[in-house]
């Protein structure tokens, strides 16, 4: 396996010393290092992927330097635009180099959301035109492909792509971790939340650890998953499901579980929500400032005010809590408000090491999940 430490070194000698991306669970190791051993000016943890590939660009333009930029392979379908209308040869022929988690890799065991992205990797690849290989876990055999792939970048001024396997690299965990004095916990919270909604109450719940906590919620309760809509992939489009439901189920009210990670990276869908006349929703949002379930790195979203945010977009109310008290207080107050409601809880990474998976398939949920509206 490679070493994080000397893939960066190798990155720098070939002159690739600027990095952003969203952080990927095959990635969290060369994600962590760079938390650690990097500038902030130097290791930029984008919105999305596609920032993160105008975000690269402008950095190669200012500086001539070929940047790096991180993600998942679920990511791609967020850089395919900025790939082919901005980098591509034909357009402004920028180089920068893709290191790709190959998560759904064909023969892998890997969650549902990842198995027909996994297939269409290296083919979307190569139909994009971007050469790419398979990272070596054998570090002398990675240097030469590096070296391989940056004279080609730099001869082309073309984009390559370095597609990552599972133990690919040496683990390595984050170390400047700064102490939460945060108490209250995302799954604490969740269940909080959840013992307060009326029984035709709607849920969509974003990927991640948020529906993980939810199912088993429910499973501990013996309850129903039918009025549990979990979205398992396409992170940050919770909010924008759940809108489309409000909008056809006006009687009921409607939550979305939101993350942190998830808000940012489609964050352009809160005025869009904030300008319907919607009288019906309810967004949470789980503010740990991380992005928990891909390995911890930190998302912005400390250092925003995320209820102002909101109320600026249009929202009718926005609230902020970071204890239980205020949480069930604030439950009980929305009970009478109607419009377009924020609530911000503030609370602690991490999950219990032990929390399972949803046993239901996509599928299945999505079939009780529309059984259950179509009986209000």
């Amino acid at each position: 396996m490679i070493s994080p430490q000397f893939f960066v070194e190798v990155l720098q000698r070939n002159g690739i010393d600027f990095y952003t991306g969203v952080p990927d669970s095959l990635l969290k190791s060369i994600c962590a290092y760079l938390q650690d051993n990097i500038s902030h000016e130097k290791n930029i943890i984008s919105a999305n992927e596609g920032t993160a590939v105008g975000l690269a660009a402008g950095y190669y333009l200012a500086t001539g330097k070929i940047p790096l930029v991180y993600l998942q392979n679920s990511g791609l379908g967020n850089i395919i635009n900025p790939l082919l209308s901005l980098i591509d040869k034909e357009v402004y022929n920028i180089p920068m180099m893709l290191l790709i988690g190959w998560r759904g890799e064909p023969g892998e065991k890997d969650e549902p959301q990842h198995i027909k992205q996994g297939k269409l990797t290296m083919p979307l690849l190569d139909t994009l035109g971007i050469k790419n290989m398979v990272i070596s876990p054998d570090e002398n055999i990675f240097e030469k492909q590096l070296k391989e792939m940056t004279l080609f970048m730099k001869a082309t001024h073309e984009t390559a792509a370095f597609v990552v396997r599972k133990g690919t690299f040496q683990d390595y965990s984050l170390k400047n971790v700064v102490e939460s004095t945060l108490i209250l916990s995302r799954e604490e919270s969740i269940k909080i939340v959840a013992d307060t909604m009326d029984d035709d109450d709607i849920v969509v719940s974003t990927t991640g650890m948020i529906s993980r906590e939810l199912f088993e919620y429910r499973e501990r309760k013996k309850e129903t998953h039918k009025r549990d809509f979990l979205t398992v992939g396409s992170m940050g489009q919770a909010s924008q499901i759940a809108l489309g439901i409000s909008l056809q189920k006006k009687e009921q009210k409607v939550y979305c579980f939101d993350g942190d990670g998830a808000l940012l990276m489609q964050m352009g869908g809160m005025p869009i929500i904030g300008t319907q006349s919607i009288q019906n929703f309810v967004h949470i949002v789980f503010n740990n400032g991380a992005h928990d379930s891909v390995g911890g790195q930190p998302t912005i979203a400390f250092n925003i005010n995320i209820p102002a945010i909101a109320l600026s977009s249009g929202y009718s109310h926005a609230y902020f809590v970071d204890n239980k008290e205020d949480l069930r207080n604030v439950l009980n107050l929305i009970k009478k408000e109607k419009g377009r409601i924020l609530i911000e809880i503030k609370v602690k990474k991490g999950a219990r090491k032990d929390l399972g998976r949803p046993t239901t398939t996509p599928i299945q949920n999505k079939n009780a999940f529309m059984d259950f509206l179509q009986e209000k």
